[in-house]
């Protein structure tokens, strides 16, 4: 492949290596360069391009990722159109992933610019999420290079296990010293974990922590999957609970397991049907190796001494700051997706002097309820309000717009601080997240549903930008999930350029009427600028 920079007379039919900007024109990079984009270039004034152009024996890079992920497809998967070279598998239903890591190691040594990245080996996953992404770097690559990696995969390269088990029953021992209270919130905590893998609880029964009252109860069970909370920590192959399953006649395959929190739990067959016994930790909602066990189980993937034992790597949690909670699973991929609106609206209005900019009337309302109710107006799954502490003022405009109110205790800090707790706040199963700002009282209804219309991850699109007609960027900015934690981690005012400038081949611009994506209200000139001119158009 030929790259670097030439004169425009050399550039035809070659792609666009950089986007350029000159003027009123703007091109993206991979943009072809035909006879008449190379005349609007010369019109803007611009003499030389950086250029890509493949060469005999050369393969484009959206043909050289969607070659080797049609290797990979074992039919669980849906595979999107290849786009600025990249192609992902999406989960068809909710499952556990299995990934043959020596096979992906593979694949990425071959070439540098060809490679895969997955979801670490036996994630759970929900129907449409992101199980593998192929990425080509360059804009072409080598043809024997890119026959080679499709070659060292196959459909048994990434797979994907689906939710076979329906319904489980719960056996739960009690002593004097545990509470009714203790013991309808194991069930209840069992229960969820549960319903996020798609099982209902269809029996759960209370019983002396007795070996032999625990193994008649187990002798009448008649479920796929059994789970036993003792109330007391199992310390031995041989107290009460596994030894009631012994009695039973089943066995004990395995006790004790290299994850912690989970080290106590222990594993069992009984009429053919698998019986885990859950550590006490299990009656917290946290992540623990119980999860992991269940999620496998559940989704007919062995679980003996080898995977248990295999788990000791990556196992120790209670270290690790951010943990997936259990999370009910989507059956189906959204037809539409699940989209939040963040409203950002803890500033301190210091240019302000004494007076709130949010608390400033247009219409005969304050902006902070107008621009609330506009986001509610726009229909999309939930609208997020940041106030700071102490806002009492501004929590009462809100009354009755049908927002939720978030407080970001640490507001003063900066708008990082709003991001956190509005992302913090957010509903499990949210697809994206519109970050809004209050002070901006031309974004419209129009303006939310141009963003939303613009969301499409299996197109790349997966950080949409409002843009002034000009293409001068600003707010509101919507994020994919993907971006969830590079908005969480940071810090201080600076807002989410540094994740836009990271993410660029992400991003779209979508265009808004008028001066909706930059009109901003901050200082009493603008206000009173902003009235004069509103007067104006009346």
């Amino acid at each position: 492949m030929i790259f670097g920079e030439v004169p425009l007379s050399d550039a035809g039919g070659a792609l666009l290596a950089h986007s350029v900007r000159a003027g009123d024109l703007r091109l993206r990079k991979g943009t072809n360069l035909t006879s008449e984009i190379l005349a609007k270039l010369a019109d803007a004034g611009v003499e030389r391009v950086t250029i890509a152009r493949l060469e005999p024996g050369d393969m484009d890079e959206n043909r050289a990722a969607a070659a080797i992920a049609k290797r990979l497809n074992d039919r669980s998967f849906e595979i999107t159109e290849p786009f600025t070279g990249r192609v992902n598998l999406l989960a068809r239903e909710a499952g556990v992933v299995s990934v043959d890591a020596a096979a992906i190691h593979a694949l990425n040594t071959v070439d540098p610019g060809i490679t895969i990245a997955t979801v670490p080996d036996k994630a759970r996953v929900a129907a449409g999420s992101m199980i593998a992404t192929v990425k080509i770097i360059p804009y072409g690559v080598p043809e024997e290079a890119a026959a080679a990696a499709a070659g060292v995969v196959g459909a048994d390269s990434i797979t994907l296990a689906p939710m076979v088990i329906e319904r489980a029953a719960l056996l739960m021992t009690r002593t004097e010293a545990l509470t009714e209270k203790a013991l309808a919130k194991g069930e209840a905590v069992v229960r969820a974990r549960l319903a996020g893998l798609g099982v209902a609880l269809d029996h759960v029964r209370v019983l002396p922590h007795d070996a032999g009252a625990l193994a008649e109860a187990l002798a009448e069970v008649s479920a796929p999957l059994v789970l036993i909370l003792g109330a007391s920590a199992t310390s031995d192959i041989r107290d009460v609970c596994p030894a009631a399953v012994g009695a039973a006649g089943g066995e004990i395959t395995r006790f004790g397991m290299p994850v912690d929190p989970g080290n106590l739990l222990f594993l069992g067959q009984l009429a053919g049907a698998p019986v885990v016994g859950l550590p006490g930790c299990a009656r917290s909602p946290a992540l623990n190796g119980a999860d992991w066990v269940l999620e496998r189980l559940v989704c007919g993937l062995p679980v003996g001494n080898a995977e248990i034992a295999a788990m000791g790597v990556g196992g120790l949690l209670k270290e690790i700051p951010i943990r997936p909670q259990p999370r009910a699973v989507r059956k189906l991929a959204p037809a539409r997706p699940n989209i939040s609106i963040l409203l950002l609206a803890a500033g301190q209005s210091r240019r302000m002097g004494d007076r709130d900019k949010l608390l400033e009337e247009i219409g005969g309302q304050p902006l902070l309820r107008r621009s609330a109710k506009t986001a509610v107006d726009a229909g999309l799954a939930e609208v997020l309000v940041v106030v700071p502490p102490d806002a009492t003022a501004r929590r009462a405009t809100l009354k009755g717009v049908g927002t939720r109110i978030v407080v970001a205790e640490l507001a003063a800090e900066g708008m990082a601080a709003s991001l956190r707790a509005g992302l913090a706040a957010i509903s499990q199963g949210t697809d994206a997240v519109i970050v809004a700002l209050a002070d901006m009282p031309e974004v419209s209804v129009q303006t939310y549903a141009a963003l939303a219309a613009a969301f499409a991850p299996d197109k790349g699109a997966e950080i949409c930008r409002a843009v002034t007609e000009g293409g001068r960027p600003g707010h509101p900015v919507l994020f994919g999930t993907r971006f969830f934690e590079s908005l969480g981690a940071l810090e201080g005012d600076e807002g989410a350029r540094s994740v836009l400038a990271e993410a660029g081949d992400f991003v779209r611009d979508v265009p808004v009427s008028g001066d909706a994506a930059i009109l901003d209200l901050d200082t009493p000139e603008q206000w009173a600028e902003y009235r004069a001119r509103s007067v104006t158009a009346e």
